[in-house]
């Protein structure tokens, strides 16, 4: 049976949202509840925060959580977690927990983590069937294509595929679009490759790193989720949910 460690990046200095991991939501900071939602995944034999700042290192050890310290350079949280595996050997498979998406379903962890049941697979992520108009010509909510086994053919911020004989307003009816949500799994060999890669054609033309896996051969499977996943960013989206949370008892 595969080892698999669920890691959390977490880093202070977020342009649009300073100091984010440490923001209260109902009583508990926003990486505390992260972090408890990720131990409650059926296939995860560890979970860690992987930072670069002192305070959130401390928030963790407040709450008895486990956390590594990483390098402030990191571009993403792929590299954050590449660096976490070359210090803590023996594990198989790795699991990118975003730091920014405190209720974050542990379903969603044990579906990703199944992808892996076939040896092909080096790389894995959720995807969601799109049912609104709007979120197909939303670039800010990536699509993606997949072949008949659920392998990740392309991924864009454009809607895709074109729906050649019918109108923009009706392609929700005429095809099923799929939403990426971002979670990713890596084998271990595989995370450590891609982070060795520079940034590739596409990656660099739509903002989008699995682009960069994409393109040098690495193969992505996908699972589709009925599951929404509810993310922070910024501090007006911490608002709306704090408001909608005011009447509920969380613990």
């Amino acid at each position: 049976m595969s080892k698999i460690i669920g890691i959390i990046p977490a880093r202070y200095a977020s342009t649009r949202f300073p100091g984010k991991p440490l923001v209260d939501i109902a009583g508990k900071t926003m990486i505390q509840r992260v972090y408890e939602q990720a131990l409650k995944a059926k296939s995860l034999s560890k979970v860690i925060v992987a930072t670069d700042d002192e305070r959130i290192a401390d928030e963790v050890t407040r709450f008895g959580g486990e956390f590594a310290f990483t390098a402030s350079h990191h571009q993403s949280g792929t590299d954050r977690c590449a660096e976490v595996i070359e210090k803590m050997p023996g594990f198989d498979i790795v699991i990118n927990i975003q730091g920014d998406e405190p209720f974050i379903e542990p379903a969603q962890i044990d579906l990703l983590a199944s992808c892996f049941v076939s040896d092909k697979v080096d790389l894995a992520t959720l995807i969601k069937p799109i049912q609104s108009q709007e979120s197909i010509y939303n670039p800010n909510s990536p699509k993606v294509v997949i072949d008949v086994n659920g392998r990740a053919m392309y991924f864009s911020r454009s809607p895709i595929p074109f729906i050649r004989n019918g109108e923009p307003g009706v392609w929700a009816e005429k095809h099923q679009f799929y939403k990426h949500i971002g979670i990713y799994g890596y084998r271990t060999e595989a995370l450590k490759a891609i982070t060795q890669l520079p940034p590739s054609s596409l990656e660099i033309a739509e903002s989008l790193e699995q682009l960069r896996w994409i393109e040098n051969g690495f193969y992505i499977q996908t699972k589709a989720t009925d599951l929404e996943t509810v993310a922070i960013d910024t501090p007006e989206d911490l608002l709306k949910l704090n408001k909608l949370l005011k009447a509920l008892k969380l613990p």
